[in-house]
């Protein structure tokens, strides 16, 4: 198929892209316009994809540049978004912006154009502190930061065009993505460089929350499998490794992977407010089971071991850990 992915040059989406070219499809990889002519992470792409998908720059903000963009394609996977949580504190405006309207500019475009699927992002923050657990597709949704209130929004538009117009959308939500490529405004790439940097006091914020971690090629299976299958239209499905942990238990694990003996100081900047904290995430991933066939090749507590060591052998290479500001809180 022809594919465009937004938010290509993420995380996330890096890995995505990459994953669609070794599965043969033709991709257009929608990236960030910037002066720098830098296409984030796909400037390091794998070898064995280098030069084999398209680049279109744009601003998912600007509804003639995305639709353009979509224009041929068969199916959009839509991960552009902007998901720092503390930067949402201080700039809600620019969440409002990206995650909803882009969201609104995405999904018009797949209606106008008649695009066959479009696979749109969503997170566990939608969820808030979970009620219940395992936390299904049917918990409430709580909105305790603007992040995740500029998600709700975005989930809620790419549903209501479902629901109005038969745009063929799915939502996917996926719990706590880690690994190689992710920026240091996550937890674990903030304890992974802090390590590997030499330190062994390391300044975290809270660590009694828990959290279900997912390795980067478990989420992007999943959207995989979402692209795939003939199931999951209108329907929102958690790509989660039903196993929770705490923030202060990851910690442990990753010292013992790197093989240090560290100390956890408090930071109060890295501390969200009190009724912003989420605290705590347990997905239920039976509905990914059911609908697309899809479940965790790094659950539990040993498929997180083996994640952690990947994404730690990644980091101490000295031409990947040159990339990050460990040194630094990054917002």
């Amino acid at each position: 198929m022809k594919i465009l992915v937004t938010g290509a040059d993420g995380f996330i989406g890096s890995h995505l892209t990459e994953a669609l070219v070794r599965n043969g499809h033709d991709v257009r990889a929608f990236v960030q316009y910037n002066s720098f002519s830098s296409w984030g992470w796909l400037d390091d792409c794998a070898q064995d994809v280098k030069g084999k998908f398209e680049v279109f720059p744009g601003d998912v903000r600007d509804p003639h540049g995305i639709k353009t963009a979509m224009q041929n394609c068969d199916a959009v996977l839509h991960l552009a978004a902007l998901i720092a949580i503390p930067y949402s504190y201080h700039s809600p405006d620019t969440y409002i912006d990206t995650n909803i309207k882009g969201t609104l500019n995405v999904v018009q475009a797949a209606r106008e154009l008649g695009i066959g699927r479009v696979v749109h992002t969503s997170t566990s923050e939608v969820y808030g502190t979970a009620r219940f657990v395992p936390i299904t597709e049917d918990h409430p949704l709580q909105g305790q930061s603007p992040y995740s209130a500029s998600k709700i929004g975005a989930d809620q538009i790419a549903l209501s065009f479902y629901m109005s117009f038969g745009t063929p959308v799915v939502v996917l939500r996926p719990f706590n993505t880690y690994g190689p490529r992710q920026s240091c405004r996550a937890v674990i790439p903030t304890i992974i460089t802090q390590i590997a940097n030499g330190k062994r006091q390391i300044k975290l914020g809270a660590v009694h929350p828990t959290r279900d971690f997912n390795y980067v090629s478990d989420t992007v299976a999943g959207f995989m499998a979402a692209l795939a299958s003939e199931n999951g239209m209108g329907e929102v499905i958690n790509i989660g490794s039903n196993f929770e942990i705490s923030i202060g238990d990851t910690v442990s694990a990753i010292a013992e992977v790197m093989g240090v003996e560290i100390e956890i100081l408090c930071d109060e900047q890295r501390l969200r407010p009190e009724m912003s904290e989420v605290e705590r995430l347990w997905a239920s991933n039976d509905k990914a089971r059911e609908l697309l066939g899809w479940q965790p090749r790094f659950g539990g507590r040993d498929g997180f071991r083996r994640g952690l060591s990947e994404t730690v052998d990644w980091f101490i290479k000295a031409s990947n850990l040159v990339k990050y500001k460990a040194d630094i809180y990054n917002v």
